[in-house]
Parts: C-alpha cells; structure tokens; sequence
C-alpha cells in the first residue's frame, strides 16, 4: 500500500499483462504534432484492455506519499508459480494489491505495461505526491528515497539513472533491437532507466496523453522519455557529491550496508536475495557513520 513517510519492501508481483503496487510496429515518423490516427492509438489505449485484477479504491481514503509499481518478467521462476489462476487469486484476496490486465506480457510489450501502470495512476491515485516505477530485481532503500522526495519537487519531476547519450541498437540480435522502421533517428532523447525511477503522479495523466502523439517502440523506458520531450520535461539527475555518483545505480553491486545507505536503488538481485538484504539493511542501516538518513523517517 501507499509509502506514507515509512519504509516497505517492494513486493513482487506476476505475469500476463500484472503488476504491484504499493500506496506503493509501424513508424513512419516517431513523434509528431498532432494526435495519432486513432488505429495507431489503439495499441496503447486502455480502452483496449480489461482488469482481470484491479485496486480501484486502494487510495480512496488517503493520500499516499509514495507509490510503487512493481511489474514482473513472467520468466521469472517464482513467478510462474504465482501466476497460475488459483495462486493469483489467493494472493489478491490476502494482500490486495494485484492488477492485472488481459493483454499478453512479454519483453517487447513493457511499454503496453508501463502505459498501462500510468493509467491506473491517473485514474486512481492521482492525488499520490509521487510514484516510482521499479523491477522485481532491485534493492531499493526506501528511507533514503523518501529523505530526496521530500525536498524533490511535485509538478514535472522525474528522476532515476539519466541516459543522455542513448543510441538505437541495430543488431537484430540485440535484446535491445530498434528497426529504422520503428525508429528513424539516430540518437533518443534523454530518459530514466527502466530498473528504477520516480516522478510526481502529474506526470502519469501527462504521459498518457503524450502517449497519443508517439508512436510506440518496444524500449518501455526510452518510450517514456519520448513522451517527456513531447512535454518539454527533462529528467533530472540525482547524485551525492562526496563521493560523486548516482543514487540510482543501474549496475549489480555486492551487498554492504553502508555502501547501500548512501544510494537509492542497486540492480539485480533474486528474491531471496533482497528479503535478506532488507532484513538486515531495515535493522542495522543507521548504525552507518556516514549515513544520511533519518532513522525517525
């Protein structure tokens, strides 16, 4: 549920089109003034899809500070075992906090997802201050985050790793691959990692409206950034400056504490993995000499 000035761990969730919360093609030109033809909207249009799960009145009564968005590769081995019918079903009715949507969840269709997880944002949480969206696979160190936010702006905000200087992969082996077809330019946009970012929940509305003047590309994250130039939003960067490095680390890191103390997120961990790095980062991470963070938060 929502994040409101205390800590949780991000929860997982499941396959065919589901992800978590937590109060928390064809191109001819990319983007363009006007709206789509409504056939090429069509695709990322709610209207398309159905709720199979959904939480419509998960921020009914409150006003979460922090919301998080947790989708799930169905690859993922636990996963799979949850995403069978019945598990689905039980784990709903325990938690509450499964939305799923009937379209076929694969790599190539993250950004029918993310789209998707902005909707529902607007929709239904948009009174939230902010929202992240974050994998399955990511350490996230929830005081630190709320700490940044509170100083972050609320209107036009997004921040996480900053790519400034991302190019289209052409090899058609890449898992990464982007046709000229679909994209005719050489270079993108600035954009945010998919492993990790936060925006104010203004941006959610804003980027589904964006989302019909852009024609869809496979890239989730480079998607949202595309959205974010037709807005004129650039994405901000968030570093420590002693040492200078980015809180949002993109990379695989070894668990240590304090090294974990000082960042946002750390990528690409197993389940198993983050249930005990959480264990002993929740207990033991102000004990840190040079932390930063609250421990009141």
């Amino acid at each position: 549920m929502g994040v409101n000035q205390e800590a949780a761990l991000p929860s997982l969730g499941t396959d065919k089109g589901c992800f978590r919360n937590h109060p928390l093609y064809h191109i001819k030109r990319h983007s363009q003034t006007g709206p789509l033809p409504a056939e090429d909207q069509r695709i990322l249009s709610p209207k398309t899809y159905r709720y199979i799960f959904n939480q419509p009145a998960v921020c009914k009564n409150h006003t979460p500070f922090l919301v998080l968005l947790v989708p799930v590769a169905p690859a993922e081995k636990k996963q799979e075992k949850l995403g069978r019918p019945q598990r689905l079903l039980e784990e709903n009715r325990a938690h509450g906090d499964i939305i799923q949507m009937d379209f076929q969840d694969s790599y190539q269709n993250l950004t029918i997802k993310t789209m998707m997880m902005m909707n529902w944002l607007s929709v239904y949480c948009s009174h939230a201050s902010y929202a992240m969206k974050v994998d399955a696979d990511i350490f996230v160190n929830v005081f630190r985050l709320v700490k940044h936010l509170r100083s972050s702006p609320r209107h036009s905000f997004i921040t996480g790793s900053v790519i400034s200087d991302g190019v289209p992969r052409r090899d058609s082996s890449s898992k990464w691959y982007v046709s000229k077809q679909q994209y005719p330019e050489d270079t993108f946009p600035w954009y945010v990692s998919g492993a990790g970012y936060v925006f104010s929940t203004d941006l959610a509305a804003r980027i589904s409206w964006a989302s019909t003047h852009v024609h869809m590309i496979p890239l989730e994250d480079v998607y949202v950034g595309l959205c974010l130039q037709v807005l004129g939003v650039r994405p901000v960067y968030s570093r420590t400056l002693i040492p200078f490095r980015n809180l949002f680390e993109i990379q695989h890191l070894e668990y240590d504490r304090c090294t974990f103390a000082k960042l946002i997120i750390v990528n690409h961990f197993k389940p198993s993995e983050l249930v005990h790095i959480w264990q002993d980062f929740s207990r033991y991470y102000a004990s840190c000499s040079n932390s930063i963070i609250n421990k009141k938060l």
